[in-house]
Formats: C-alpha cells, sequence, structure tokens
C-alpha cells in the first residue's frame, strides 16, 4: 500500500482539502455521494474515464463533457459549472499540482470560476519533488498523451522524453502549477492508491 501521509500533510498545509482511497471504486463512490444535483465539468482525463464518474454522477447531475459531448460547446459550457473535476498530470509529495494543457480548458478551469474543484490523482502520479513532477507530466504524460491523440509529434512517436517541438500537433502548450488553492475556490485532491491514467 502507498504511503500518501507525506503527501497528504503537505497538501493541507498549502490548504488543499484532501481524501485518501484504497481503491478507485471507493474514490468514485465518495466522489458520487460528495456531488449532487450540481453542474459538473469535466476536464480531459482517462483517470475519470477509468473511474466511471461521468456515468455515476450524470444519474443526479448536469455532467458536461467534451469527450462525450460536441468538444467545443461543451469546453466553454464546463466552465461555468458548479464543480469541475481534473486529473493531474503529476503530484509533488512537496504538495504542488502539476498539469499540462493543449487546449487550455482543463487548465483554465482548475484555477477559476467554480465553487470546487477536484483533483482525482493515482499513485503513479506521485513524484517525490517538484522539479521531478514537471519532468513526469512533461516527459512521461505528453507523450503518452500525444500517442493517444494519434499525433506525430517525436515525443508520441519515440515515446521516450518530451523534445520541446515546434510541431503543430504539440499538445503540450502549457504548464501550470498550483502551489495552493486559488482564491475564492475551494480544491480537494482526491488521492488513489491505484494506478491511473497517464
Amino acid at each position: 500500500m502507498t504511503d500518501f501521509s507525506t503527501v497528504e500533510k503537505n497538501l493541507r498545509a498549502r490548504g488543499f482539502a484532501v481524501q485518501a482511497f484504497a481503491t478507485g471504486a471507493e474514490a468514485a463512490a465518495y466522489l458520487d455521494g460528495a456531488i449532487d444535483g450540481k453542474t459538473v465539468g469535466f476536464g480531459g482525463s482517462a483517470t475519470l474515464n477509468a473511474l466511471g464518474l461521468y456515468e455515476l454522477l450524470e444519474k443526479h447531475n448536469t455532467v458536461i463533457w467534451h469527450w462525450k459531448q460536441e468538444a467545443g460547446p461543451a469546453r466553454r459550457a464546463a466552465m461555468q459549472t458548479d464543480i469541475y473535476l481534473s486529473s493531474a498530470n503529476a503530484l509533488a509529495e512537496t504538495g504542488e499540482i502539476v498539469n499540462i494543457d493543449g487546449v487550455g480548458n482543463r487548465a483554465a478551469a482548475t484555477m477559476f470560476g467554480h465553487e470546487k474543484v477536484y483533483f482525482v490523482i493515482g499513485r503513479n502520479k506521485l513524484a517525490a519533488t517538484y522539479d521531478e513532477a514537471v519532468w513526469r507530466a512533461r516527459n512521461v504524460a505528453a507523450p503518452r498523451r500525444a500517442r493517444q491523440l494519434n499525433k506525430r509529434t517525436p515525443c508520441a512517436v519515440k515515446l521516450d522524453r518530451c523534445y520541446d517541438c515546434k510541431s503543430p500537433d504539440r499538445v503540450c502548450r502549457a504548464l501550470v502549477t498550483l502551489w495552493a488553492p486559488m482564491e475564492g475556490m475551494k480544491t480537494e485532491v482526491v488521492l488513489v492508491d491505484e494506478d491511473l491514467g497517464l
């Protein structure tokens, strides 16, 4: 079992709420109980998809996700929901949450406009330090996402590291670090002791 005690302590010290679960099913059940009668936006996330959260939450919430609806309008509508769910490309044990984005909807939505944001993060996203978290986001998560999207970037072809390419297919166009919850918006990190997402 993963020891989340250090990252939990550091996240709380930074002002984040934290919940930790042994399984994705337990985390999904928790979120299903915590979010009710709300408008809910989803960021692009293999983690959220693997947990079946869209199907769970749509039974008693209005859920907007560009993976399930027309992308352009859904991305814009998700920016104005009560609740926003995302994952992260990496989480440092020191408490920083790191995300890379290509379109910008996910990065922007985790920083403004909602009552509450939840980050659902599997153990595979954990890195010992902030620098290692940034390295993971750039050299592990982004190449995997580029390949998943059938991009022809060097990282997607070789799946080994970021080449800081100038390709029009580039999926990593911005890197965002949350050092603390944004003012006026509650932020909760849901840790899961399973490998989830990219």
